[in-house]
């Protein structure tokens, strides 16, 4: 089996259906001899703010001098992206070899895993095969009945902003999806949470009291904003000041989540001395968050993709824009609850450029199109992901252009947008030349 024989079996197997429960995914580890029983993990669930949350922790812990493994989903630009070791992602010869093992396994099952459950027994074999000695872990979907959560107490459960998301599987109110999420805490881990909506905060409490589990939640208000520019910010946090090279009140906040993190992993023994925090605080990469893409004109990819994440955009538009004003590159998956989404950036709008992201759940540009004609708002079809990259540079002027809607999308946009900019720049000089 070659690394993209493997993507092609693990991307397109024909039971690749959401189907929550933890029944295959410990068979199939079983056939692997359990590789998760191995680990140590930090086990991050929640709707906004997960992926931050994760790629601080590893940054961290990577420089505090452990060996670190790093889960996420989904990817941006790379399917190997999604299973990292110190930063690195799995190699296609390691991919390639216990994708075939793993598949082995599968194929003798009754129940055929989900593709989600495939990716998470080969990160698992990798990460102990590699033997890591701990692994940042994130939920793909909920909390009790992910894939992930088929491991024992992790050494710290962290719950990250909380919103509704997913309520055909995980429930329809904040509550029922607070109590999914919380399934990720287990007697004897230490669990720490993002202090959001007070109904979520009262089922963590409510959970950890019952399971006999510490907890900490951020105080955002020990926070204190120093600095913010397009290049990062700085902060106090209990007296100490620190820089983050990521932008947004969000990320300020995910970052306090984090601190207390490393906080509750200190009083279990885990050695994480303050420069490895400050400085993996500082150099910490995440793509398609805030990212700037180009200065002139500035051009912003951010993720965003549900009314949380797009209420957070527009707060750092807001903060960090002299002219808040942005053409807005926008695709998004039709079960998202997208007039909410736009009413938080349509203030903000000087137009919008639909496209329809790469998936099979798209809303159709042409829709989207419509819906944003009925709110008065200035909506145009882009076409590819490259002509939207064009139509939106020629409209910008002096305003910024800010794609979002879709981390299917994002990840599109980010791959094209270095050719396209620059046969746009060699344009516009000679017009002017």
């Amino acid at each position: 089996m070659t690394a993209l024989e493997a993507i092609e079996y693990i991307e397109n197997c024909g039971w690749s259906k959401t189907r929550l429960g933890l029944e295959r995914t410990r068979e199939l580890l079983k056939g692997l001899k359990n590789p998760q029983d191995e680990l140590k993990f930090v086990h991050v669930a929640g709707t906004n703010g997960k992926g931050s949350t994760c790629a601080m922790l590893e940054s961290i812990l990577r420089r505090a001098g452990y060996k670190t493994g790093l889960f996420t989903s989904p990817p941006i630009l790379d399917f190997c992206e999604q299973i990292r070791i110190n930063g690195e992602n799995i190699t296609d010869t390691a991919l390639a070899d216990i994708t075939a093992r793993v598949k082995l396994v599968a194929e003798r099952m009754d129940d055929h895993p989900s593709r989600f459950e495939l990716l998470t027994a080969v990160a698992m074999e990798y990460f102990r095969e590699s033997r890591c000695d701990i692994v940042v872990l994130e939920v793909g979907m909920g909390g009790a009945l992910d894939a992930t959560n088929v491991i024992h107490a992790p050494e710290a459960g962290v719950i990250t902003n909380i919103g509704l998301e997913h309520t055909e599987y995980l429930g329809s109110t904040l509550e029922e999806i607070a109590a999914a999420k919380a399934g990720i805490i287990k007697p004897g881990c230490s669990c720490i949470c993002y202090d959001g909506a007070a109904e979520v905060t009262a089922v963590i409490r409510k959970v950890c009291a019952e399971q006999n589990v510490p907890l900490k939640c951020a105080d955002f208000s020990k926070l204190t904003l120093l600095l913010e520019t397009l290049n990062g910010q700085s902060f106090l946090w209990e007296g100490k000041e620190y820089r983050l090279s990521l932008n947004g009140r969000h990320q300020r906040h995910n970052a306090a989540v984090v601190l207390e993190t490393v906080a509750a992993l200190r009083e279990r023994g885990w050695q994480i001395g303050q420069d490895a925090v400050t400085k993996g605080l500082a150099s910490v990469e995440w793509p398609a968050r805030m990212e700037i893409l180009s200065k002139k004109p500035l051009f912003i990819l951010d993720g965003g993709h549900n009314p949380q994440c797009a209420k957070a955009l527009a707060e750092s538009l807001k903060a960090l824009l002299p002219n808040p004003k942005a053409v807005f590159l926008i695709g998004v998956l039709a079960n998202k609850d997208y007039p909410k989404i736009i009413r938080e950036l349509l203030p903000f709008a000087q137009e919008f450029i639909c496209l329809t992201p790469l998936n099979d759940g798209a809303l159709p540009a042409e829709k989207l199109a419509d819906y944003l004609a009925t709110l008065g708002a200035k909506a145009t079809v882009g076409g590819s992901v490259e002509d939207g990259i064009k139509a939106a540079l020629a409209a910008a002027g002096d305003a910024a252009v800010v794609c979002f809607g879709s981390l299917y999308m994002v990840g599109h946009v980010k791959a094209a947008f270095p050719g396209v900019y620059d046969n746009w720049l060699r344009g516009k000089r000679g017009l002017l030349s």
